[in-house]
């Protein structure tokens, strides 16, 4: 899938991925190839992307619709 997480200043990551762990405001939840279309809050935590890369988010939102995955995230 694509993820694209992003803040009002910049991209924080662009690329492709095969699962992202996602710190959602009431638990964590995990996102894979072709789930179905979500939206939801982001509450501090991190954002782990193929079981390797981490990226510590304050708070935000997720998007993801038709294989693709769109974080924003404070500052």
């Amino acid at each position: 899938m694509k993820l694209t997480i992003l803040n009002p200043k910049h991209v924080i990551f662009e690329g492709e991925a095969k699962n992202i762990f996602i710190p959602g405001d009431m638990a964590e939840f995990e996102l894979m190839d072709y789930h179905a279309p979500i939206v939801s809050l982001l509450r501090p935590g991190n954002v782990v992307v193929d079981w390797k890369k981490k990226i510590p988010i304050k708070q935000g939102m997720v998007k993801f619709d038709h294989n693709e995955c769109m974080i924003l995230v404070e500052e």
